[in-house]
């Protein structure tokens, strides 16, 4: 399963703590199939995952 990384810093100005997020040793695959959606746009940042599918522009602009 595929993620971008977000650093810290840019996580801390666009407020990344909003969004729904999980350990990074979590189940990327179980999250997206019970939870999420099997299209969720999922951005690591420091030690947890976000779903920023609410905010596509932050996965596709933002993250690397």
């Amino acid at each position: 399963m595929r993620t971008k990384t977000l650093y810290r810093r840019d996580g801390a100005r666009i407020g990344i703590c909003r969004f729904p997020n999980f350990h990074k040793s979590g189940s990327i695959a179980g999250m997206k199939s019970l939870y999420y959606g099997k299209n969720a746009l999922l951005i690591r940042c420091g030690s947890w995952i976000y779903n920023v599918s609410g905010e596509p522009e932050i996965y596709y602009n933002l993250a690397h």
